[in-house]
Formats: structure tokens, C-alpha cells, sequence
């Protein structure tokens, strides 16, 4: 499918157009917590997923010691201060690299695991702001392989784009400062773009297309993203927040296609599809 080449960007600053992308975020959550019956459902996929990857850093962290001794071998002479400090610095490198890493391949794995719940929660949001224009009948299976063949592609970029950052991370007080930021950025780009999967591929567009429309407007992108990324750093957040990422996602996807992300007015005296029960049609206002 043709991407146009550009995508004319709300005519505010970059500054503005990030927290509009924050904004997002918050309007999912908005979304999502009136659907009780939805918030059970996305919560149980993230909860599974959610104690592998608690596992596997309470891993890291505990062998994250001998890891920063593994790779600092230049320091066993040195003085038991400079030895402890230098490898208190890779400990930190190695703790930071396996969050951005951690994060990143929760939502993958959380994505796979819980499609057809996060599908109905994207399905929802779009149903609520007047469907989805372009839409194509994709197959459940083939949905599936493509979603995990797309993950597996954004992983294996954002480990490459990670090695640099862990190595930038033994600078002393730049590694512990700037370069966190840095993650950050880079965690929320690729957050985007993961979390925008099912959206786009409702209207038979795949990774390369996602990637243009965001670039177009790269700062909302980016503001979802890192808000996303920062709150999936608070205990249990990954949790809680992602199925609400996934309707802030479908939001972002509908802002970067030119689609209407206002809040509508049911027509013919409708209720919002998100104060129904899953699977149910729409009712009129009052009827219960």
C-alpha cells in the first residue's frame, strides 16, 4: 500500500505536538477504565507476561554483579576503589540495557499473547470515533505471523541501537544522565511503533507504512512512547498501563492517518460502545 509522503503535522511547536502525544496516552486510560469487562481481559495476558519478564530481571539482578566483573577484567588490578566504582558504573550499563530490552520485548511478547483481547480494545476505540476507514478482512493466523514477524524486527533494531547505549553507559555521569534520556527516546519510538501494529494492519498496512506516518509527525510519536515507556518502569505499570497503551496506540494511528480523534457525539441517541459489555450492540442512551 502506498504511504503519502508526508503527513501535515498540527501547526504547534514540537514541544506542543509531545505533550499531545502524552495526551494520548491519557485519554486511553480514560477510555479503557470505563470498560470493565475489557480491563479484565488486558490485564490477564500482560499478567502472564509480566511475571516471565519480572523473573527474568530479578535474573539479571542478581547476577548483574558477576556480569560487571566478567566485562571489566582490566580492573582486577586496579584499587578497591576504582575496581568497585568502574564496576558499579557496568552494573548500571547492564541493569539499563536489560530494562530498554525488558520493556521492549514485554510489549512484543504481551501483543502476541494477548491479540485478540488488545484487537477488541483497538477495535473498540475505533468503533467509538466512527470506524475504520480502508479496513481489510485479515486473517486471524496471518494477523499473527506478521504481528510476530514485525516484533521480532523491531526487536532485533532495537538491540543494535541498544549495544551503543550500553557501551555509552561506562561514561561516567553522561552514561548516568544523558544516556538514559537517550533510552528513553528510543524505547518510546519503538513503543510506537510496536503498540500502533494493530491499527494499521486493520487497514492492510505493515511496518515500513507505520514507520513513514509516524516519522511524519515524529514528536507526537514520540511523546506517547516515552509516557508509555516511563510509566511501564513503575512497578506492576507495564501491567497495568498496557492495555490502555493499546487504545492511546490506536489513537496515535488514527492522528497520524488524518482520521477524526475528537470526541464524537452519538448520533440517533447511541451509547459509546466503551460503556457496553464486550460483543455487545450498540444500545440507545438510557436503555439498559
Amino acid at each position: 500500500m502506498n504511504v503519502p509522503s508526508s503527513i501535515t503535522a498540527p501547526v504547534t511547536g514540537a514541544v506542543g505536538r509531545f505533550f499531545s502525544g502524552v495526551g494520548l496516552l491519557l485519554r486511553g486510560i480514560g477510555l479503557y477504565v470505563r470498560s470493565p469487562g475489557l480491563m479484565l481481559l488486558g490485564i490477564v495476558p500482560a499478567l502472564l507476561s509480566g511475571a516471565l519478564f519480572v523473573g527474568a530481571f530479578a535474573t539479571l539482578v542478581y547476577f548483574v554483579d558477576d556480569l560487571a566483573a566478567l566485562v571489566t577484567p582490566f580492573a582486577d588490578d586496579w584499587s578497591t576503589t576504582a575496581r568497585n566504582l568502574v564496576r558499579v558504573i557496568a552494573g548500571l550499563a547492564f541493569l539499563g540495557l536489560g530494562g530498554l530490552l525488558g520493556v521492549l520485548t514485554f510489549t512484543a511478547v504481551t501483543l502476541v499473547i494477548g491479540d485478540p483481547f488488545y484487537e477488541k480494545i483497538s477495535e473498540r476505540v475505533e468503533e467509538r470515533y466512527g470506524g475504520t476507514p480502508g479496513a481489510v478482512e485479515v486473517p486471524f493466523w496471518g494477523s499473527l505471523r506478521r504481528s510476530v514477524v514485525d516484533s521480532l524486527r523491531l526487536v532485533a533494531i532495537s538491540v543494535l541501537v541498544g549495544i551503543p547505549l550500553f557501551a555509552a553507559g561506562f561514561i561516567p555521569v553522561v552514561g548516568q544522565t544523558v544516556v538514559p534520556v537517550i533510552g528513553a527516546a528510543v524505547g518510546g519510538w519503538f513503543l510506537a511503533l510496536e503498540l500502533t501494529g494493530a491499527p494499521f494492519y486493520r487497514r492492510g498496512m505493515r511496518l515500513p507504512d507505520r514507520r513513514a506516518l509516524l516519522k511524519a509527525d515524529r514528536p507526537t510519536a514520540l511523546g506517547f512512547g516515552v509516557a508509555v515507556f516511563v510509566c511501564f518502569l513503575i512497578p506492576l505499570g507495564a501491567v497495568l498501563i498496557m492495555p490502555a497503551a493499546v487504545a492511546g496506540a490506536t489513537l496515535l494511528a488514527r492522528r497520524s492517518l488524518g482520521q477524526s480523534v475528537a470526541e464524537p457525539r452519538r448520533p440517533g441517541g447511541l451509547s459509546d460502545p466503551f460503556d457496553q459489555p464486550a460483543g455487545a450492540p450498540p444500545r440507545p442512551v438510557g436503555e439498559r
